[in-house]
C-alpha cells in the first residue's frame, strides 16, 4: 500500500469524471501524476502543441491546489516510465486509453514492455463515451455510416460520472520533474501565440463554465443557429474535449439532464437533440479511426486513389493564407489563424473550396488544419476532410460542391462573419481582423492598406472542372 501508482496523463487533464484518477485515489496509495513529452506528442502541429502546453500548465496548477503535483518528463514513453518505476519503487502504471493509430502502437508497446518487467500496466476508458469495440452492427461488425450508428447509441446508458477529486495521497518523496518552460511548446507559433492566447479557453473550470453557458441559452436555438458563423451559437467545447479538460460523458449527462427536465418547449428539445448528435459525431470519428486506421493516411474509399487531385501549389498557399479572393473562404482561414478554431460551417466551405474548386488533395488541407487548430483532433480532422472531399465514409457526394457565395448569402447574410475577419476595405476593422496582421508571418508581407485579392478561379469554372473530373472517374 505504500508503493505509489504512476498515473500517466495524456488527453485527460481534469479532476472530474476521471476513471483512472478516481480509482487511484480510492486505492489509498500515493499517486504520482505524470505527463510525458514523447516523440508522438512532439510531432503534433504548432497550434495544438502550444495549446497542449497551456492545458498542462493549467492542470499542474489544479493539482497543486489539491496538494499534489504533475511530474513532467521528456523522452520515449516506455523509457521514461521505466525510469520512474525504478526511481519510485513502484510496480503500477496506469493511463487513459486513446484510439488513434499512433497512440495504439505506442501504448501497446508500453503495456508489453512494462508487463515484461513485472509491472501492472493498466489502461482505463475516458476519452470517448462508447469504446469503439463495444458498438457493433446487428451482423457484428463496425458501423460505416453515421445515421445507424446514432440510432444504435442514442438511448444507450453511459454510466454515472466519477466524482470529482478533492485530494490525492502523496508519496514520501517526489521524483524530479522537467520545467515546462524548458520544453518551449509554443516555439513554432512565433508571434502568433500571443494572438491565439486571447481566444483560448483553457482548463477544466473554464470548460465547465463554457458548457453551463451554452446549456443556459444558446442551445435553445442550436438546431438552426449552429450554421451561422457570425454569432456565438455553438458550445465551442471541441477545444476542451481535445485535451480532456471536460469528459464527453459529463457533456452528455448535462445535456440529457436538461432534456429530461422538459423545459423550453420544442425548439429547446430540438436544440438538445441536435447537440447530442454532434457529440455522437465525434464518437463516430473515433469508431472509424479505431476500426479503419488507414483513414488518417489514405482515402477511406480506395476507388479514389486514382482521382486527379493536385498536390501542393501556389493556389493551396493562397488558400492557407486566406487570400483566395472568396470572402467566406478567406474569413474562415483567417479565423483559424487568429483564434485557433474555425466554425464548423466555415470548415466545410473552406475544405470544399480547396478539394473541389481548386482540385487539391484533402491531405494538403488536413495537414494545414493540423498545424493551425488548437482543437485539433486526429479522428475528427481525418473524417471531416474525407467527408467533404467525397473519399471518406458517410461522405457527401463529390458532386455536392459548396458554393462560397451562395453559402455566404444563406448563412452570413449581413456579412457579419466576413467583416469580423477581413480587414481589407474597412475604415475601422474589428480587433479579430487586425489580429490576423499581428499573427501572420512577416514574410507574408501583409499590410493594413491591402486590397482584397483577385479570385483564384471563377466559381462556375471550378465547379465544372470538379464535376468533369468526377464524371470521368466514374466512366
Amino acid at each position: 500500500m505504500s508503493a505509489p501508482i504512476l498515473c500517466w496523463l495524456r488527453r485527460d487533464l481534469r479532476l472530474h469524471d476521471h476513471p483512472m484518477l478516481r480509482q487511484a485515489a480510492d486505492s489509498g496509495r500515493p499517486v504520482i501524476p505524470v505527463f510525458i513529452l514523447d516523440p508522438e506528442t512532439e510531432a503534433i502541429g504548432a497550434a495544438a502543441k502550444w495549446r497542449l502546453g497551456e492545458g498542462v500548465a493549467s492542470f499542474a496548477n489544479t493539482l497543486d491546489g489539491i496538494g499534489s503535483r504533475l511530474i513532467l518528463r521528456r523522452g520515449k514513453a516506455l523509457d521514461v516510465l521505466r525510469d520512474l518505476v525504478q526511481e519510485t519503487g513502484t510496480d503500477t502504471v496506469w493511463w487513459g486509453r486513446l484510439y488513434d493509430p499512433d497512440a495504439i502502437v505506442r501504448d501497446t508497446a508500453v503495456k508489453e514492455g512494462l508487463r515484461a518487467d513485472g509491472c501492472e500496466a493498466r489502461s482505463f476508458p475516458g476519452h470517448v463515451l462508447f469504446e469503439p469495440w463495444t458498438v457493433e452492427t446487428t451482423t457484428g461488425g463496425p458501423y460505416r455510416v453515421y445515421s445507424p450508428f446514432w440510432r444504435s447509441v442514442r438511448n444507450r446508458e453511459v454510466g454515472e460520472a466519477c466524482a470529482g477529486l478533492r485530494k490525492l495521497s502523496t508519496p514520501a518523496n517526489w521524483p524530479g520533474s522537467d520545467a515546462l518552460d524548458d520544453w518551449a511548446l509554443g516555439a513554432a507559433m512565433n508571434r502568433g501565440a500571443a494572438v491565439v492566447a486571447k481566444y483560448a479557453c483553457i482548463g477544466e473550470a473554464a470548460a465547465r463554465r463554457r458548457l453551463d453557458d451554452f446549456l443556459d441559452g444558446p442551445v435553445d436555438d442550436y438546431a438552426e443557429d449552429r450554421n451561422l458563423p457570425g454569432i456565438e451559437a455553438t458550445s465551442r467545447l471541441s477545444e476542451n474535449l481535445t485535451y480532456g479538460e471536460i469528459s464527453p460523458r459529463a457533456v452528455w449527462l448535462a445535456a440529457m439532464a436538461q432534456r429530461a427536465e422538459g423545459r423550453g418547449g420544442k425548439a429547446r428539445d430540438k436544440g438538445l437533440e441536435t447537440f447530442l448528435k454532434e457529440v455522437v459525431w465525434r464518437e463516430f470519428a473515433y469508431h472509424l479511426i479505431f476500426h479503419f486506421p488507414h483513414i488518417v493516411t489514405g482515402n477511406w474509399r480506395e476507388e479514389w486513389d486514382d482521382f486527379p487531385w493536385r498536390g501542393d501549389s501556389g493556389d493551396a498557399e493562397a488558400w492557407r493564407r486566406g487570400l483566395t479572393g472568396e470572402p467566406f473562404v478567406d474569413a474562415a482561414m483567417r479565423e483559424m489563424f487568429v483564434t485557433g478554431t474555425m466554425h464548423n460551417r466555415a470548415r466545410m466551405i473552406a475544405a470544399s473550396y480547396l478539394t473541389k474548386h481548386l482540385m487539391t488533395h484533402w491531405q494538403v488541407g488536413m495537414a494545414w488544419f493540423a498545424d493551425c487548430l488548437t482543437d485539433w483532433d486526429p479522428a475528427s480532422n481525418a473524417m471531416g476532410w474525407q467527408w467533404v472531399a467525397g473519399s471518406g465514409p458517410d461522405a457527401a457526394p463529390y458532386f455536392r460542391v459548396f458554393n462560397p457565395e451562395t453559402q455566404a448569402e444563406k448563412f452570413d447574410r449581413k456579412g457579419t462573419y466576413r467583416r469580423t475577419f477581413l480587414y481589407e476595405g474597412q475604415d475601422e476593422p474589428p480587433e479579430q481582423a487586425l489580429d490576423y496582421l499581428a499573427a501572420a508571418p512577416r514574410s507574408w508581407r501583409l499590410g493594413r492598406d491591402d486590397r482584397r485579392p483577385e479570385k483564384l478561379i471563377d466559381l462556375s469554372e471550378g465547379r465544372s472542372r470538379a464535376l468533369e473530373a468526377y464524371e470521368s472517374r466514374k466512366g
